[in-house]
């Protein structure tokens, strides 16, 4: 139904691949009429956001609740090694606000609570605040052979604390301003059950500001430590499909690739035994994730999700299982 030029079709083939599985599990599904596109009820997937804007004055509100359970980590080769069990709960809510059909502005609020192995639990913190607007280029349009696609803006600003910390748990932030630049893409395509696929492929580029760090903090110093930390540029590819199984039950995949640049710490260290100068560097790392999960829709603009995140391919990062659940409300 869809026709697209040599890009285009590459993405869609991608896409569908990617996919397969999801496609024949929903194959059970009656081979009637084609579903009609304003009978296809969504969440959205576990992890890439909407490329469609919110029409002007309406709003969307969506928590969510996550575990990040991490026991092992990849090391610079790649390599595998088991560690002690950490358990980190979190909560992050999107609030966005459509001010034009063209233009969405929002922000994304985060807290946290840590349970680590063999140190004091955290209290419950504040993270670091994104601020976000994007900016529809195209909407899609049955029948037209374009895409949603949106640019997308963002900024999270240093919220939550990363120094002079009295426990290491208690570090949520990054101290940094960070600027994404994004690129969000949205079709749809109908199946041979009749049904229709929705997929996305979501493209990040992030630069962070250095920061001044005193004491212990989350970039691995201890107390006596004066300073600056200059976090690395980050990448993120999130390709993601949603098979409409019926109208109020959706199968959603995400495929998430995410490479974060070196770490550079430097500065002096006093009242250690290695007191002087001191510098490290986190080296690169990348890590692949999958997010199978499954949508129920009340109605149009009311739906819950249940996944899970899976970290288990990685250079230099943790590997981790994030189960979460989200309420999404567009009113």
């Amino acid at each position: 139904m869809m026709r697209r030029g040599k890009s285009g079709g590459s993405t869609q083939v991608m896409l569908r691949q990617m996919v397969v599985a999801v496609v024949m599990a929903g194959g059970a599904a009656s081979a009637g009429a084609d579903e009609a596109l304003q009978d296809a009820w969504w969440t959205g997937p576990m992890l890439a956001p909407n490329a469609a804007t919110l029409p002007q004055g309406h709003a969307l509100i969506e928590p969510y609740l996550f575990d990040v359970m991490t026991a092992s980590h990849f090391d610079t080769d790649g390599l595998r090694h088991a560690g002690p069990y950490d358990h980190e709960l979190g909560s992050l809510t999107y609030m966005l606000y459509g001010v034009t059909d063209q233009v969405t502005v929002g922000l994304i609020p985060r807290f946290f609570y840590d349970e680590p192995a063999g140190a004091p639990n955290s209290s419950v913190a504040v993270g670091d605040l994104t601020l976000q607007a994007a900016y529809g280029l195209t909407q899609f349009q049955e029948g037209r052979q374009v895409p949603a696609i949106a640019l997308v803006l963002d900024e999270t600003v240093p919220s939550g604390r990363y120094d002079n910390l009295a426990r290491a748990s208690d570090g949520f932030g990054a101290g940094a301003y960070t600027s994404g630049f994004s690129v969000y893409s949205q079709d749809y395509f109908w199946m041979p059950s009749g049904r229709i696929l929705r997929v996305r492929l979501d493209l990040t580029y992030a630069i962070s500001s250095s920061v001044s760090v005193r004491n212990l903090s989350v970039y691995g110093t201890a107390n006596g430590f004066s300073g600056r930390a200059s976090p690395g540029d980050s990448f993120t590819g999130d390709a993601s499909a949603e098979y409409s199984l019926t109208r109020n039950w959706v199968l959603a995949l995400d495929v998430v690739y995410q490479h974060n640049g070196n770490t550079q710490v430097s500065g002096s260290l006093f009242g250690q035994p290695a007191d002087g100068a001191f510098q490290s560097a986190s080296g690169s790392s990348y890590s692949i994730g999958f997010a199978p999960a499954i949508e129920y829709n009340f109605s149009s603009r009311v739906g819950v999700l249940v996944g899970v995140r899976i970290i288990q391919i990685g250079r230099n990062t943790e590997a981790s299982v994030t189960p979460a659940i989200a309420l999404n409300m567009v009113f």
